[in-house]
């Protein structure tokens, strides 16, 4: 059963609410234009698919090297590795980006980077630019799939990934060979991308050692064997035939047989209903296995794998954690987690018809209008990369030309990766490959972004940008003075009304004149007015003045300036602003 849709027109509440969950952060206009959408208007804006982007450039050339030859590639290719991140980070932010595209272009950056946390990668282990750079094109390929062809979905991108160097690399398929089979791969298949662990509350059944509730030990060994005989390729030559996209190669003898593939009947437990599965005779060179044989293997796992009635519960748990919250309870499972894996099995294991009908839904938006108990509205804390994007994103911060001003935008964008490793995010890095705790590890998920330290890097990051002094190569330095000018015009006159439109716009719980109290009000019109304090004509007459006249008095636009840095600290290092 579908999950019930919310009707009526969004407000600024809902609006800005859908478009922190589904993009690298709305700004003021984008957030003002969806406030006057109803959802249906506002998802039919939110999922158009957009052009793809173009390869990102060598600092030392101005132009790609994804495409050249291997040596030029694989010439010191850290560099490399540090400039596709940066490229992808542009992509993210929606720059460079024609205006009315610019929303539908985050919403698949999006949904790419939850396919990253859930195929995920390890630069460190991959070490590998042109690698790395062809496994996102696969996952962009795959993102918004509702509108593109019916073998465009999750099912046959996981077959598509089994294959692809970075991942041959990374769970060490390139080493799983005929009569010794390594079960990196085959494991984290069932056991991450699939099935799922399944081991909560669970009994092992006397005399069953290796039975995990939904697959056994037995079926992560078969699984290898359907997995053996890969290794890389090294000149990204081998081309998928359905993508276009480099993958890896058969370990294959000069007469096209794949001699390191195990070409015996694989044979599964009970969890899988003692499936089998064996090579296809009509795919085989000579009775020996060929790699259209093994690639039809690999289908098969898959379908196999797909069909367990698990797999797209598991799939749909992590959708929901990914974009709502981490906490899930048997009821829940049973109802809205249950719902959406129907919805992804009848869409053919799509998932743009699951995060369209989980973003449109009643559920989605419930408990909005109250702070207790709030389990979904403002309830995620936000990760380094978003803290940057959303931060960024909100004041329209341009990061610089990406063909005129290459080498200061890899130095900002370095910059910005160097800002997310304190704040505990090492990009494209994480500690295993399960990757970042807070996308997958009980009990703490999102909650595993904040220690001490870290936190104190947030307000670090918040501090340097809305600073205008000691400006090195590479740094973010936004104006807030022109962006109030810009965006808050007129409100910024009243101080008490600004304040609150501004946490209106950067606050989940918040509306235009409500939720936040004298207090709190108080305490940012302190912080406001700090500049000012000692002053004889008093702080508001002197802010009123500055702002009159910063545009023609210097002096009065760099204590406008200053005042506006001060504010916007306190606001911006507070709880709520951690939280989307």
């Amino acid at each position: 059963m579908a999950l019930a849709q919310q009707t009526g027109i969004l407000g600024r509440k809902r609006a800005a609410h859908l478009l922190r969950r589904i993009t690298f952060g709305p700004n003021k206009s984008d957030i003002d234009t969806f406030t006057n959408y109803t959802v249906a208007d506002a998802l039919d804006n939110l999922f158009q698919d957009t052009t793809m982007p173009d390869p990102p450039l060598d600092l030392k050339t101005n132009a790609t090297w994804v495409n050249a030859p291997s040596t030029t590639a694989n010439s010191s290719d850290s560099p490399l590795q540090e400039y596709f991140k940066g490229w992808w980070l542009k992509q993210m932010l929606g720059q460079d980006v024609a205006a009315a595209d610019r929303i539908p272009f985050m919403v698949r950056e999006r949904i790419l980077f939850f396919l990253h946390t859930h195929l995920t990668t390890v630069q460190a282990t991959v070490g590998n630019s042109r690698a790395l750079y062809f496994q996102n094109v696969l996952l962009r390929t795959f993102a918004l799939d509702g509108s593109k062809p019916a073998e465009i979905n999750l099912k046959e991108l996981t077959k598509k990934i089994s294959v692809d160097n970075a991942m041959l690399v990374l769970l060490d398929g390139r080493l799983n060979v005929k009569g010794d089979p390594n079960e990196n791969y085959g494991r984290e298949l069932i056991e991450l991308y699939t099935l799922g662990k399944g081991l909560t509350g669970y009994t092992v059944p006397s005399g069953t050692q290796g039975d995990y509730i939904y697959y056994t030990e037995t079926d992560v060994r078969a699984a290898a064997l359907v997995l053996s005989g890969w290794d890389i390729d090294t000149t990204f030559a081998t081309m998928d035939p359905d993508t276009l996209i480099p993958r890896g190669k058969a370990k294959t003898n000069n007469i096209a047989q794949a001699t390191q593939h195990d070409n015996t009947t694989k044979q599964f437990s009970a969890r899988f209903g003692n499936a089998t599965i064996a090579p296809d005779p009509a795919l085989l060179n000579g009775g020996l296995p060929t790699e259209a044989s093994m690639i039809d293997e690999i289908s098969q796992l898959i379908d196999l794998i797909y069909s367990q009635p698990e797999c797209p519960k598991n799939i749909c748990r992590k959708i929901y954690r990914f974009f709502v919250y981490h906490d899930i309870d048997q009821t829940l499972d049973d109802t809205i987690i249950t719902d959406l894996a129907a919805t992804f099995v009848s869409n053919g294991y799509k998932i743009e018809p699951v995060i369209r009908e989980l973003l449109g839904s009643q559920h989605f938006y419930d408990m909005m209008d109250t702070l207790a108990d709030n389990d979904k509205f403002g309830a995620i804390i936000k990760s380094p990369l978003e803290i940057i994007t959303e931060t960024l994103n909100f004041f329209e911060y341009k990061l610089p030309d990406y063909t005129s001003q290459l080498d200061d935008f890899y130095k900002t964008t370095a910059t910005l990766f160097g800002y997310m490793k304190s704040m505990n995010m090492d990009f494209m890095n994480p500690i295993d490959v399960a990757g970042f705790d807070a996308y997958h590890q009980y009990p703490l998920y999102n909650r595993a972004w904040i220690s001490t330290n870290s936190l104190n890097r947030r307000y670090d990051f918040i501090f340097l940008c809305m600073t205008t002094e000691n400006m090195m190569p590479g740094e973010i330095r936004i104006d807030l003075y022109a962006y109030m000018k810009l965006r808050f015009p007129t409100v910024a006159v009243d101080p008490d009304a600004f304040i609150r439109e501004l946490v209106s716009y950067l606050f989940p719980l918040s509306e235009e004149t409500t939720e936040i109290t004298t207090d709190r009000l108080n305490y940012f019109k302190l912080q406001f007015f700090l500049l000012g304090e000692a002053l004889p004509q008093g702080p508001l007459a002197f802010w009123t003045f500055s702002w009159a006249n910063g545009d023609t008095i210097p002096a009065s636009k760099t204590d406008a300036r200053g005042m506006l840095q001060d504010l916007l600290n306190a606001i911006l290092q507070s709880p709520e602003y951690q939280l989307h």
